[in-house]
């Protein structure tokens, strides 16, 4: 089982900016794509970023220009850069692991426990 871990979360200011991190436990093979989504109270979990296997990135219109993922492989690791954080940011932060496993085939999807991130003046 594949566990992620991510960090970086906190407090800011309105046009502050934080690095989110997301860290596997291991390398993860088969992988489609790393994600970052965030769930503000009562509010679904949305997608804010992705990066493919191949190193495309999409991002949700609300954060486009403002937001940047970004993957180091060698560390396994996934960021989030965040840059002119606004009120309506705030919330948790999941990262997400997609693909399917070597020979078998068979799909997954891993998730980590999240980590807040509050902007507010």
């Amino acid at each position: 089982q594949v566990q992620l871990v991510e960090s970086g979360g906190g407090l800011v200011q309105p046009g502050g900016s934080l690095r989110l991190s997301c860290a596997a436990s291991r390398i993860i093979f088969g992988i489609n794509a790393m994600n970052w989504y965030r769930q503000a109270p009562g509010k679904e979990r949305e997608l804010v970023a992705a990066i493919t296997s191949g190193g495309s990135t999409n991002y949700a219109d609300s954060v486009q220009g403002r937001f940047t993922i970004s993957r180091d492989n060698a560390k396994n690791t996934v960021y989030l850069q965040m840059n002119s954080l606004k009120l309506e940011d705030t919330a948790v932060y999941y990262c997400n692991a997609v693909g399917r496993t070597p020979i078998i085939g068979r799909e997954y999807s891993y998730w980590g426990q999240g980590t807040q991130v509050t902007v507010s003046s």
